[in-house]
């Protein structure tokens, strides 16, 4: 069973950086990426990043947000820089161990104007 911890959410001012943890423990991890939910929208995607390195955004994070990946940790970071008030949402770890998705709890990021 996978288990998905994230941390390194919280307030920040707008154009401010945060940089996001997921530690993922249980089953061998291919695919990761990062999801998030602001109140009164849907869960939408953010970014993702293979067990090569190789990542892909969603334009709202191009060019701000980097996704990266330490295989031997077991653990994906996400780098939020020039962060914006829309920004603010609960971002949530997502993997995939080949066969099944798992999600993490969420951790809450807010940014202030």
């Amino acid at each position: 069973q996978v288990q998905l911890v994230e941390s390194g959410g919280g307030l920040v001012q707008a154009g401010g950086s945060l940089r996001l943890s997921c530690a993922a423990s249980g089953s061998m991890i291919t695919g990761m990426g990062w999801y998030r939910q602001a109140p009164g929208t849907q869960r939408e995607w953010v970014g993702r990043i293979n067990l090569g390195g190789g990542s892909a955004y969603a334009d709202s994070a191009k060019g701000r947000f980097t996704i990266s990946r330490d295989n031997a940790k077991n653990t994906m970071y996400l780098q939020m820089n020039n962060l914006k008030p829309e920004d603010t949402a609960i971002y949530y770890c997502w993997a995939w161990d080949g066969r099944t998705e798992h999600w993490g709890q969420g951790t809450q990021v807010t940014v202030s104007s």
